[in-house]
């Protein structure tokens, strides 16, 4: 179940659907707004098949995507698959991810932030620190 401020702000992409998959480096799902999916897809589609690691990479990046809806209630059914895949059991964190929402079992969620704490500042000055302030705006 989606909140009604989540679902007001996923409003403008409500009709078009989503797509939810596998992360590629978490046991996290990724629910792309079909928008972005296409995106996403139209990148991939440049990717010169004949080349195995393209190939391969293709077959496990789209493996288990699956098209889902929000119905009217703010609901989205997660196919059980990827439920397992995620290992989400009963508690669910929507986490926002840029362009897309990360959907996470709440105790694996908690997990990594917490992991990932104590490292936090090393990594936002090497990923952000090369940055001009006038870059971010």
């Amino acid at each position: 179940m989606v909140s009604s401020a989540f679902k007001k702000q996923l409003a403008p992409v409500l009709q078009d659907g989503f797509v939810v998959k596998r992360s590629v480096f978490q046991s996290c799902l990724e629910l792309y707004p079909m928008q972005e999916w296409n995106l996403m897809m139209a990148k991939i589609n440049k990717l010169n098949r004949f080349v195995k690691k393209n190939n391969d990479f293709i077959r496990r990046f789209t493996a288990g995507v699956k098209m889902v809806e929000m119905d009217a209630s703010g609901r989205i059914l997660i196919p059980k698959d990827l439920c397992v895949f995620a290992g989400i059991e009963k508690e669910i964190v929507l986490s926002s991810a840029v362009n897309i929402i990360e959907i996470w079992d709440k105790n694996k969620y908690e997990e990594v932030i917490e992991d990932t704490t104590s490292d936090f500042a090393e990594l936002a000055e090497e990923v952000m620190g090369n940055f001009d302030v006038d870059e971010l705006s």
